[in-house]
């Protein structure tokens, strides 16, 4: 795997020096982004992302992986839908959500966010309103 580096934004002339974006903002941005989604029930981090929030860290990154290819910035995004919704197209407002928010945030355009749906969440009211 790649060693994580930071970005660099587009030198305007300022004069002033430069400005980098480290990888982990970007997980926070499209972490954030997804799950204003709806739809979008729950982001799915990693085991060791599981164990940080029950020490109590507070993880705003948690489901996103970022990975810096030759064809430019690829964003993973691992979520748990809500059940009834469309996943096609709860997946596509994902992604034009969160290339807005890196887009208006950043500047910088990713040529692929990658959408992964790990599971479906069902509502507990519905089930509390059956028995």
């Amino acid at each position: 795997m790649n060693e994580m580096q930071s970005f660099e934004m587009e030198e305007h002339e300022t004069g002033l020096g430069k400005v980098e974006i480290s990888p982990e903002v970007i997980e926070v941005i499209g972490s954030i982004a997804a799950s204003e989604v709806d739809g979008v029930a729950a982001m799915r981090g990693n085991f060791a992302s599981g164990v940080a929030e029950r020490l109590g860290r507070k993880n705003h990154g948690k489901g996103v992986k970022v990975e810096l290819g030759e064809e430019g910035i690829t964003l993973d995004i691992y979520v748990v839908v809500t059940y009834g919704l469309s996943i096609p197209e709860t997946g596509t407002q994902i992604q034009d959500n969160v290339r807005q928010a890196l887009l208006t945030m950043t500047a910088l355009d990713v040529s692929a966010i990658n959408i992964h749906v790990v599971g479906i969440t069902f509502d507990k009211q519905e089930d509390e309103d059956n028995e």
